[in-house]
C-alpha cells in the first residue's frame, strides 16, 4: 500500500512539473503582424473609378449624399455595392512589400486600376497577379505592395448592371412617400382607387366602402415600397406609342413617380419611364405592391 502511495505522489510531481514548465515557456505569438493598407475613410471621397484593360470603366459619383452611377450607365447606384468597392481602404494584411519591381507582381499592366477621388486627392490602387501559394492578389498602393484576398477586385469587377439600385424609388423618394394613385390599373379602375396619407399620418382611401387598418397599411407600404428590392433590373427606351396599365406614387412635395405595369407573369415587371429602367419582381411581390390592404366591404343585401 505504501509503495502505491509513493508511486501516486511521483506521478503527481511529474504532472505538476510539466504544468509549471509549460506555464513558464515563452508565449508564441498567435497572430502575425497586421498592416493597414491605408488610414483613409469613405467620407473622404466623392468619386470612384474602376478601369479595366478590355472593357469600359465603371464610374460612380456622390450626389446629395448618395452614390450615382455615371458610366457605363446613368442610374442610381446600389449603395452597398459602391461601399464594397471602396472597402479596400480598410483592408489589412500580413504581407507588405516595397514596390520596386511592378512587373514582378503584374502591376505594370494591372487587371484593375481603382481610383478614389475627393478631399484626399486621387488615391490609386492597382491590382496585379495572384500569389500561387496563398492565392491572394498583389495590390499596389502608395509605393507598397500588399497581398489581399481577391474579394476586393471582384467587388469592383461586378457587372455594372448588377450595381444599379434595385429599389424602384430613390432614398429621397422613399422618405417622401405619401400615397398611391392606382386608378389606371385594371383591378382598381371601377373604384378609381387612391390611397393617401393625411398630414396626421393616417391612411385615407377615396372609396367609402374601404375600411383599411392603419397598421396593415403601414406594413404593406414598408414591405412593398420601402424595403422591397427587385430581383434584377434592365434598361429600356420607353416607347410613347405603347400603352400599359399604370399607376403613380405620390410624394409629399407634390411630385409623382409614374410606373407602367409591363408584365404580370411569370415575373412582375414594373417600368419607370423617367429612369428608363424595368424592375423585375417575383409574381407575388409585384402583385402585393399594387394591391394595398384597403379592405373594401361588400354592400349589405
Amino acid at each position: 500500500m505504501k509503495k502505491r502511495w509513493i508511486l501516486n505522489l511521483l506521478l503527481l510531481a511529474v504532472v505538476v512539473g510539466i504544468a509549471v514548465f509549460l506555464h513558464l515557456q515563452p508565449k508564441e505569438q498567435t497572430q502575425s503582424a497586421k498592416f493597414e493598407v491605408s488610414s483613409l475613410k469613405m467620407a473622404d471621397f466623392n468619386q470612384v473609378k474602376a478601369e479595366f484593360p478590355a472593357k469600359a470603366p465603371t464610374i460612380f459619383e456622390k450626389q446629395d449624399g448618395y452614390w450615382m452611377m455615371r458610366k457605363p450607365y446613368a442610374a442610381r447606384a446600389d449603395q452597398a455595392s459602391v461601399q464594397r468597392v471602396m472597402s479596400i481602404i480598410a483592408a489589412t494584411t500580413a504581407t507588405k512589400l516595397p514596390l520596386q519591381d511592378a512587373a514582378k507582381y503584374g502591376l505594370d499592366q494591372p487587371v484593375l486600376k481603382l481610383t478614389l477621388s475627393g478631399a484626399k486627392g486621387d488615391q490609386v490602387f492597382t491590382f496585379g497577379t495572384y500569389n500561387p501559394v496563398s492565392e491572394e492578389q498583389y495590390v499596389g498602393y502608395a509605393g507598397q505592395v500588399y497581398l489581399l484576398p481577391g474579394q476586393y477586385s471582384e467587388a469592383a469587377s461586378t457587372q455594372p448592371i448588377e450595381m444599379v439600385d434595385k429599389t424602384p424609388l430613390s432614398p429621397v423618394e422613399r422618405k417622401q412617400l405619401a400615397g398611391f394613385d392606382l386608378a389606371h390599373l385594371e383591378q382598381w379602375e371601377e373604384n378609381a382607387l387612391k390611397v393617401q396619407m393625411s398630414n396626421e399620418g393616417k391612411w385615407v382611401v377615396n372609396d367609402p366602402k374601404a375600411k383599411p387598418t392603419q397598421n396593415d397599411m403601414n406594413e404593406w407600404m414598408d414591405f412593398s415600397w420601402v424595403q422591397a428590392q427587385a430581383t434584377s433590373v434592365e434598361f429600356y427606351t420607353p416607347d410613347r406609342k405603347l400603352s400599359y396599365p399604370s399607376f403613380e406614387v405620390l410624394l409629399r412635395n407634390g411630385k409623382k413617380v409614374h410606373f407602367d405595369k409591363v408584365q404580370e407573369s411569370p415575373e412582375y415587371l414594373l417600368a419607370r419611364p423617367d429612369e428608363g429602367i424595368i424592375y423585375h419582381f417575383s409574381n407575388d411581390t409585384g402583385f402585393t405592391m399594387v394591391n394595398p390592404p384597403v379592405n373594401i366591404q361588400a354592400p349589405k343585401p
